[in-house]
């Protein structure tokens, strides 16, 4: 599913958190939003996911508009920073929970929920542990789970706010390359944002960079290396 951005703009009380964006995501893309505090990457990704709604523009999801629609018809998962599991809900009531609110008609069995449940701890290397408590898990667990819960309704588009933020080094490798896996696997378009321009380059196939709320470059990591589009692009880089 390929993602077009159209002149966006998004005002908070006299701050301009993004001005005037535009960039197409291609269908089965990784993009990475890059920039520091403040550049309008987690506005803009909140935007594409429905969560928040622009002054101006439009964003489309393929050949459709999606501006106005509600995030929970966008057909999107979204994985968070800090997890946002529930604790009273073992892994797999956390995994399944997505399954288990649709809507009559459309709602999986009991049965198929759980198999999807199993299916996806296997996709994100935590099988069998479905019966535990998000308490009992390390960080990059909780957030494998995360991303599990985030697949369960088979999402067209993945959308990751700084998921890796609150985890160390190590795990945070560990991750990305799970991460780079699953999306090849299922043929997702994600968009990820973060900081970490190692991070980014990593991961993404294209990277766009923001500065005060508008994209300074987007490119593929290897041509943002070698041909900076701005002063600033450069120096954050360095």
């Amino acid at each position: 599913m390929s993602i077009r951005i159209e002149n966006v703009s998004k005002n908070f009380s006299a701050f301009a958190a993004l001005n005037q964006v535009s960039l197409e995501i291609r269908d089965g893309e990784f993009a990475a939003l890059l920039g520091p505090s403040g550049s309008g990457k987690t506005t803009l990704l909140r935007i594409i996911a429905g969560l928040e709604v622009p002054e101006s523009g439009e964003v489309w999801f393929g050949r459709k508009n999606v501006t106005e629609a509600a995030a929970a018809s966008r057909g999107i998962g979204f994985v968070f920073q800090h997890y946002a599991l529930f604790g009273h809900m073992t892994v797999a009531e956390n995994i399944g929970f997505g399954l288990t609110v649709m809507p009559r008609a459309s709602r999986p069995s009991k049965k198929d929920i759980l198999l999807r449940t199993n299916e996806l701890l296997d996709l994100v290397q935590l099988p069998g542990i479905g019966g535990r408590y998000p308490s009992e898990l390390s960080g990059g667990q909780r957030q494998r789970v995360a991303l599990a819960r985030a697949l369960a309704r088979r999402p067209r588009i993945l959308l990751l706010d700084e998921p890796f933020g609150a985890l160390d080094a190590k795990v945070r490798r560990e991750l990305r390359g799970a991460l780079r896996t699953i999306h090849d696997e299922l043929g997702l378009t994600s968009i990820f944002v973060t900081h970490d321009h190692e991070e980014a380059f990593t991961l993404a196939d294209r990277v766009a960079i923001l500065n005060h709320g508008q994209v300074e470059q987007f490119e593929k990591p290897k041509r943002i290396m070698q041909d900076p589009a701005s002063d600033f692009v450069r120096s954050f880089l360095a």
